[in-house]
């Protein structure tokens, strides 16, 4: 079963804005993102799926392809160019990436909580007091 990353969309205000990084970014089908460290879990992950966070929320996602290293000790993650929408997800940011296990990763069908319609600042604020 493959594993899961997310990762912040530093500076994307909104999914079309993410969608315009990417489309910018593509070159052959494929996005490279780079990453300072190398995940240890790395085997796992080709065949996941890259999982955007946007306002607190896991919107999008990609495929893992694979990791390439750069010349400056950096690793790339090389992602698929097709970007597919998820329904949004409650996500505390974070640097960096983060493993999300498969069970853990959203379905694309909403749960029937209602935190995915919440508008972005209310859910900024419900989960900076903690109760989201």
């Amino acid at each position: 079963m493959p594993l899961h990353l997310t990762k912040v969309a530093v500076g994307c205000a909104s999914v079309e804005a993410l969608q315009n990084r990417i489309a910018r970014r593509a070159s052959k089908g494929e996005v490279r993102v780079p990453t300072r460290m190398r995940p240890k879990r790395m085997e796992e992950l080709v065949g996941g799926s890259l999982h955007w966070i946007v306002k607190h929320r896991i919107v999008a996602r990609q495929e893992i392809l694979r990791f390439e290293d750069r010349g400056d000790g950096r690793i790339n993650i090389v992602c698929s160019a097709e970007l597919s929408i998820v329904t949004p997800t409650p996500k505390r940011a974070h640097q960096g990436w983060r493993y999300l296990e498969i069970s853990d990763a959203p379905s694309g069908e909403d749960d029937g909580s209602g935190l995915s319609e919440l508008p972005p600042a209310m859910y900024a604020k419900l989960a900076a007091l903690a109760l989201v």
